[in-house]
């Protein structure tokens, strides 16, 4: 055997805080020195912080970083232990994103990154160059002031990897820097051919909603056929910017998890440890004829020979860590642990005491407040937990003295949370109560006050000037009136917000000030529904990039989990601005005001920014299975199981089939003709287009979703259109023509109507129940099963129907189910299923086609229990079900309700 132990880190670090920084690698590697550990990896770049942007154009920044990787080698930091240091480097006249492999106080190897991340919100290429020289390592010249220091003159730099001559063998070891892994030819398996066993990634990794996955798949799939050790570092927390670095540092053995840090934490340092067997690697190689024949004309990459000894021989004290199951969490704690702790980390480094939010009682504004509240609870947790850190940083912020800290997070959130209900006459008291209920759940500290005097105010002033006084829509006025009288008292609301934070610290005597928080959706401001200036300008605002469908989803998931009740109330509640007059015959609403859903928004803005659709695109195109030469039924029974999987397979991918994205016209074709899709089309178009400007001045929000309209960073597009589009909008009126466009354009084929399935089930795999509260699992199936009477002796809900769903022996569509069962057995051991065992998974999914595929409604009201086979497993289905975007069953089986109770009978289909 040869032993190793090898650890990996989530830290905190901070852009251009090389004093912060170095406190973290420092107690980094004392935590893996004191497990055991002879190979510490670090994040990418993680001396000067990954989110330095321009900052690394500036000499001082690479000669600071020189700085603290010197004094880190004069010291006894990497005595014993290998350790990889991220850190931009000049050679020649080149920046390079860097990976510095040290051991015993001496560089062993400079591995530049290879291929830079360059979309999205990464700009590597700004700041650093791509290394191209594949062929051979090169000697670099290590600066005068580090080389007479460490008595080194020059390093390898370059692609390559070391051997250290061990006793027992060689042991290969390689860099493989982030992005490098999702490239089309990752280096991992051009080095895993040379032998290398050992692959470090640093990484800087930003958070996003579902995405998880993506990347824990890169890993497993790296060490699956090839083995290997493969070794992930990422950075955690805020560390100056929009996005939320999301940790979750993990180590891989063959396709197997055997370590894997937290996700979401406040602590500043995390290390996570294996003991592995290099032998287990080399034999999984052996056995792969595939990986002999290729790695015997491999092209050759370039070593650093090290005469170092880095592994144990047997020893039965050391025990071999085990493959563990993967920890998802679904989005709804995505969403409170994400912007959570982003929130902490912005609060414990700007110098403010604390928070202040324009408190409204709708759902934008209470997620905000839920938000915070959370955050509260996470720093009381992690202060009785023993995090010193977390302890100093509350006390310093809450102003406690003589001792006192934290205990309780409703005491906490009242001394640096404040809450403000600014109403109108236009505020219903319905708004009112729940910002107080909310309030007071949380601990805030609440204040009710009326902005009328102040629109008065500002309305005589204008009349004064003008002679006119303007007047609702309601009352007879102009929409130009109308919409003037809304943004005058969103605007006072924002002056208010930035008073209120300023001075109200001062009311209290409380040194410092407070931050205001924002509290617009992502689908808002795609739309451009909000006011230039209103409430939506604020300091920060931590569910800017979050989409109104998730965030109701949040809503109900926070009444239950958090503790905030009347979040249900909240989330029941139909979106309105309360900008103009109730009136017994109107109300208004968000959704009217818009001439648009939200469910309708996320589609627009997911095929907009992430399937890169223009008006046309959006409006013709199609979608197709790669594998066309499956069957109906097969095809059918994807279909199906994307119905019932497809948040799921969102956020997991696709793991059997891939899908291509619906269009508009095929989504929505059974529905709508196309002269009426089209309409939607440019509705949507000619808004977003309008409003785009707004974009502009986007308050700095976290970001957590893939279509993100942040102009600053994610989204770069002009902000002056024509909003009139001529040449688009006539494209899409000549396909209207073409498309007879006054029908409905699609029908249902065979294959659809004998799996009742519904042309508006989503955009396919890749966005299917994504941001969808409405997404539906499967509509009736009468052709598929039979119904047959049961008796209901004995039965506590023997005064209900019970029936059997028995497959219709006669139906042409059996194999449907077949399919699904296969389906079912490779989702068995991926889908994030808890607290129930192995036989029971095994049961519970292989009864949810049977269960739900004749289901004849959703029930929101009504719960019921359900036998399920043979094992007679119980289940209770819960009202508060997460739609879509998880198929979650910690503790209870949270899913679908429908009004009956069924027994159901599960004949063997294989």
């Amino acid at each position: 055997m040869r032993l190793l132990k090898v650890a990996t880190c989530n830290l905190n670090q901070w852009a251009m805080d090389f004093d912060c920084n170095m406190k973290n690698i420092r107690e980094s590697i004392s935590r893996a020195k004191e497990a055991g550990a002879v190979i510490r990896l670090g994040p990418e770049l993680e001396i000067t912080g990954y989110g330095c942007e321009d900052h690394f154009l500036e000499l001082d920044t690479v000669n600071h970083a020189w700085d603290c990787l010197k004094e880190l080698l004069l010291g006894d930091w990497t005595d014993g232990i290998l350790c990889s240091f991220g850190m931009p480097v000049i050679k020649g006249s080149e920046r390079y994103n860097c990976q510095v492999l040290s051991l015993n106080r001496k560089i062993l190897m400079i591995r530049p990154k290879m291929w830079l991340a360059n979309d999205g919100n990464y700009r590597e290429l700004r700041w650093f160059t791509a290394w191209k020289q594949k062929e051979h390592l090169e000697e670099f010249l290590l600066p005068s002031d580090v080389s007479e220091a460490l008595s080194q003159t020059t390093v390898p730099f370059g692609y390559g990897y070391i051997q250290f001559l061990d006793t027992y063998a060689i042991i290969a070891v390689a860099a493989e820097v982030c992005e490098e892994l999702f490239s089309p030819m990752a280096p991992h398996a051009e080095l895993a051919l040379n032998g290398v066993e050992v692959f470090m990634n640093a990484s800087g990794s930003h958070h996003q909603l579902r995405k998880l996955d993506l990347r824990l798949r890169a890993f497993i799939s790296a060490t699956h056929t090839r083995g290997g050790v493969y070794m992930y570092s990422n950075h955690q927390g805020c560390d100056g910017g929009r996005l939320y670095y999301d940790g979750c540092s993990c180590i891989v053995v063959n396709g197997d998890v055997v370590a894997q840090g937290s996700q979401f934490s406040l602590k500043d340092v995390e290390v996570v440890v294996a003991q592995v067997d290099l032998d287990a690697v080399a034999s999984l190689r052996g056995s792969v004829s595939s990986f002999q024949e290729q790695a015997s004309c491999k092209p050759k990459v370039s070593s650093v020979p090290v005469p170092y000894k880095l592994c144990e021989s047997f020893k039965l004290q050391m025990l071999l860590s085990s493959p563990l199951k993967i920890c998802y969490h679904s989005p709804e704690e995505e969403i409170a642990f994400g912007p959570g702790c982003w929130l902490w980390d912005y609060l414990r480094r700007s110098g403010a005491s604390g928070f202040l939010l324009p408190l409204s009682g709708g759902a934008d504004s209470s997620s905000v407040a839920a938000i915070v509240g959370y955050m509260c609870q996470l720093v009381v947790q992690d202060i009785s937990n023993g995090d010193e850190q977390v302890k100093a940083d509350a006390i310093r912020i809450g102003h406690y003295t003589d001792g006192q800290f934290p205990t309780d997070s409703k005491e906490f959130a009242r001394r640096i949370f404040y809450t403000v209900f600014m109403g109108s006459e236009n505020s219903s008291n319905t708004t009112r109560t729940r910002a107080r209920v909310l309030a007071e759940e949380i601990g805030s500290w609440h204040l009710d006050v009326s902005i009328d005097g102040v629109v008065s105010a500002l309305l005589s002033l204008f009349q004064t000037l003008t002679g006119k006084r303007p007047r609702y829509k309601v009352d007879g006025g102009s929409n130009i009136e109308n919409l003037g009288l809304q943004n005058i008292q969103a605007r006072i609301r924002m002056v208010l917000a930035f008073m209120l934070a300023s001075l109200l610290p001062w009311v209290h005597s409380k040194p410092g000030f407070y931050l205001v928080l924002g509290s617009s959706n992502v689908d808002e401001g795609l739309r451009g529904y909000l006011t230039k200036y209103d409430c939506s300008s604020a300091d920060i605002n931590p569910i800017g990039s979050i989409s109104k469908q998730d965030l109701r989803r949040f809503l109900r998931w926070a009444a239950v989990h958090l503790g905030y009740l009347s979040l249900a109330e909240v989330e029941a509640a139909p979106p309105t601005a309360e900008l103009e007059p109730i009136r017994s015959d109107y109300s208004q609403l968000d959704e009217v005001d818009m001439g648009m859903t939200y469910e309708e928004l996320s589609v627009y803005g997911r095929l907009r920014k992430i399937f890169r659709c223009g008006p046309v695109s959006m409006f013709k195109l199609r979608v197709s299975f790669s594998s066309s030469t499956e069957d109906s039924e097969t095809v059918s029974a994807k279909q199906l199981m994307i119905n019932i999987f497809g948040g799921w397979l969102k956020r997991k991918g696709p793991p059997f089939w891939m899908c291509i994205v619906r269009n508009l016209c095929y989504k929505w074709g059974t529905k709508l003709t196309p002269a009426e899709i089209a309409d939607k089309v440019k509705h949507f178009f000619k808004y977003y287009s309008i409003n785009r400007h707004k974009m502009t001045v986007l308050t700095p929000s976290y970001h957590a979703e893939s279509y993100s309209p942040d102009d600053n960073r994610f989204d770069l597009r002009q902000f002056l259109y024509n909003a009139r589009w001529p040449y688009q909008f006539r494209k899409i009126d000549e396909l209207v023509q073409k498309l007879d466009g006054d029908r409905v354009a699609i029908t249902k084929s065979s294959d659809q109507e004998m799996a009742g399935l519904t042309s508006d089930g989503g955009m396919g795999v890749i966005a299917a129940g994504s941001g969808n509260p409405s997404f539906s699992f499967l509509p009736p199936v009468s052709p598929l099963l039979t119904y047959h009477n049961l008796s209901t002796t004995g039965d506590r809900h023997s005064s209900r129907r019970n029936l059997a769903l028995v497959p219709n022996k006669s139906s042409p569509c059996l194999s449907i189910f077949r399919t699904s069962y296969l389906l079912i057995e490779n989702l068995i051991t991926e889908l994030p299923i808890q607290r129930i065992g192995p036989m029971e998974q095994r049961t519970l999914l292989r009864s949810f086609l049977i269960c739900f595929a004749d289901i004849q409604g959703y029930c929101p009201s009504r719960s019921a229990v359900v036998k399920l086979g043979e094992d007679a497993v119980y289940i209770k289905f819960m009202k508060q079900w997460n739609t879509g975007a998880n198929f979650s069953l910690k503790y209870t089986l949270e899913f679908i309700l429908f009004p009956t109770t069924y027994a159901m009978s599960l004949p063997n289909l294989h």
